[in-house]
């Protein structure tokens, strides 16, 4: 089985040919994606390959399927005593990837 561990929005993904995941928003709306922050990458014998820190001569082929918003995350404040309240409302954007290839495996 081939695998590779990759980093996008400084956070890391364990990702195979054929996998759907939910990044952090790319700058890209659509279209094809090459991700070359590599960190960790299995070959189908099993030999591991690991970057310090990125793995030379490997990436991992995407493609955006569009973009996407995570459910309303609510911040309340409040102090004690003084009638200071306030809400805040955070919706954060993510970018739907499936994963085509890894190349160099």
């Amino acid at each position: 089985m081939t695998y590779a561990i990759i980093e996008s929005g400084n956070k890391q993904y364990w990702v195979s040919a054929g996998d759907e995941i939910l990044i952090e928003k790319l700058l890209q709306t659509e279209g094809s994606v090459e991700i070359r922050e590599v960190l960790l990458i299995s070959d189908k014998q099993g030999k591991v390959s690991l970057g310090t820190p990125y793995v030379t001569g490997h990436s991992v082929k995407a493609t955006v399927l569009g973009q996407e918003k995570s459910k309303k995350t609510i911040a309340f404040k409040f102090k004690r005593k003084t009638g200071y309240h306030k809400t805040i409302g955070h919706r954060q954007v993510y970018s739907r990837i499936k994963i085509e290839e890894i190349a160099g495996a």
